[in-house]
């Protein structure tokens, strides 16, 4: 959302700034991409299930 203007200001951590910017750094020191990339990940995943669970529920799937 940032690149509406509604995302978090610069000093403050995010995942998406995180993966970019450890992209660098990805043979020295692996962690600082691959953590938050996982964790986006997860998330959307996550999200995934969730939604069609809930189209399952509704009966909109078959």
């Amino acid at each position: 959302m940032s690149y509406l203007g509604l995302g978090v200001q610069p000093p403050t951590a995010e995942w998406g700034t995180m993966v970019a910017e450890g992209q660098s750094l990805i043979t020295s020191a692996w962690w600082i991409c691959t953590f938050p990339g996982i964790a986006i990940v997860t998330l959307a995943m996550g999200f995934s299930l969730l939604a069609d669970g809930v189209a399952e529920a509704m009966g909109e799937r078959t």
